[in-house]
């Protein structure tokens, strides 16, 4: 993993972007270059203009690609679904460039045999690319082996977790002292007597040892044969910072009040809260006149179904515990909590309209938030607001719930575009892990990167209810 801007990018996503970009950069060369073979006085100019224009597609179709998921680490594989998302991807990419050049037709000379060629090149060379990624990536090139100190509860989900990561594979975990473990009996690695964790390591072939140990007490805690791990080349990182590394969360049973005092991280600063604002206003604003259309289709579909209110009110909790009403397009029926019990949306819940289905599952409900921003109560990029009594409920159970009302919350977040929707304490649990990852390392770059997600869960209705 690479640390980009506070935010961990996975290595091997940089290695196949930068492939991919290569390849579209080439393919936009000669497809441009094509309708001005033979023909230097055709287009004054022109062969000055191919850079930019090469380089205008590939960042367009890249920001497409990332947008449509091609870049989650489920989607590196040759499967079917892989190649459906690209084949649309491109097929995007064909309207954009037909787009602009009916717009600015000196862009794009010839843009309907231009753009095919261009696509089907692009297209031709990601998928032998991504062939190639795959087969590679079954090879376990890159693939950290990984050995982890310690057999308690707080390693416990690392096998569930690592075998969703293509970046690294658990080999084995290696007890310190007698306790009831939390891992598959067939996952210990036992030392013999005289065995040190080198020797271990030089065994399995370990490239970095994850330390899992909660107590470290009585002269137990070997950093003797860590040091020595560390001087032969072998990466040795604490669990929470692996945890973080890895999993884009903040491991929750291994928080504690030195490790966000002292670590990097959990800033706030005038600066930044400045951008920020400025990010906001700005992005919702754009979305506000490209989506008004679509809410008031919307709000009229609504209003025809099931009458008014077409605006549905409700309290949420924002930055540092105050209460604000947020805004939303009316998906339930209107008596939904008639008997005043306060309930979690779940799946294929029958309070929910028809046109109340499709709005969530495309998100468009959560668009008049658009003016929660304006107000100033929230961000674009942030925590998904609660309701006070969820709140109360979760202050009570969970614990530095509290932690995520440091920022405002948002209409979109790192939570949920990593994350189902939502519907138990179980889920706030792991969802908190990831809101607390967004607030201890936000940033612009990482809001850029949450907007870019949030498209493909608009597109492919990822965690709608």
């Amino acid at each position: 993993m690479i640390n980009l801007f506070s935010h961990y990018v996975s290595g091997r996503l940089m290695i196949l972007a930068a492939l991919e970009g290569v390849v579209l950069l080439i393919a936009a060369q000669i497809g441009i270059s094509l309708p001005f073979a033979g023909s230097a006085t055709a287009v004054p100019g022109a062969g000055t203009a191919i850079p930019g224009q090469a380089a205008a597609f590939a960042v367009g179709m890249m920001i497409i690609m990332v947008s449509m998921g091609l870049y989650a680490s489920d989607m590196w594989s040759d499967t079917w679904s892989v190649r459906g998302r690209l084949i649309a991807a491109f097929l995007a990419g064909l309207v954009a460039i037909a787009l602009a050049a009916s717009l600015v037709p000196s862009l794009y000379p010839g843009h309907v045999v231009l753009g095919a060629s261009i696509a089907g090149l692009a297209l031709a060379g990601i998928s032998f690319v991504r062939s190639v990624f795959h087969r590679w990536n079954n090879l376990g090139v890159l693939t950290s082996r990984v050995l982890v100190l310690g057999t308690g509860s707080r390693v416990a989900g690392l096998e569930e977790n690592s075998r969703r990561s293509p970046s690294h594979r658990v080999v084995g975990y290696v007890s310190l002292q007698p306790s009831k473990h939390f891992v598959p009996q067939s996952q210990l690695l036992s030392m013999a007597p005289g065995d040190t964790l080198m020797s271990v390591v030089d065994k399995h072939a370990i490239d970095q040892i994850v330390v899992g140990v909660r107590d470290r007490r009585g002269g137990g805690f070997p950093v003797q044969q860590l040091l020595e791990c560390k001087m032969k080349g072998v990466k040795v990182v604490e669990l929470p910072t692996f945890f973080e590394r890895e999993y884009r969360q903040v491991m929750l049973e291994s928080l504690n009040p030195s490790w966000m005092v002292l670590g990097d991280g959990f800033r706030q600063s005038f600066f930044g809260n400045l951008v920020k604002r400025f990010f906001d206003v700005t992005v919702s604003g754009v979305l506000l006149l490209f989506y008004l259309p679509v809410l008031l289709v919307a709000a009229l579909c609504i209003f025809l179904e099931s009458g008014s209110p077409v605006l549905y009110r409700q309290e949420r909790v924002g930055r540092g515990g105050r209460v604000f009403t947020i805004y939303k397009l009316r998906s339930m029926r209107s008596d939904a909590e008639r008997n005043g019990t306060v309930q979690w949306a779940k799946a294929n819940d029958d309070r929910t309209t028809r046109v109340g289905r499709i709005i969530r599952r495309c998100r468009i409900d959560e668009l008049p938030q658009i003016f929660n921003v304006f107000k100033g109560e929230m961000s674009f990029v942030g925590p998904r607001p609660e309701r006070p009594i969820f709140v109360d409920q979760l202050n009570k159970q969970v614990p530095y719930y509290s932690l995520r009302h440091t920022i405002k919350p948002g209409i979109t977040g790192w939570a949920q575009v990593r994350y189902a929707y939502g519907a138990s304490v179980d889920d706030a649990v792991e969802k908190l892990q990831y809101d607390l990852y967004y607030v201890k390392n936000h940033s612009l770059f990482l809001d850029i990167m949450i907007l870019i997600a949030t498209v493909e869960v608009v597109l492919w209705g990822k965690g709608a209810r």
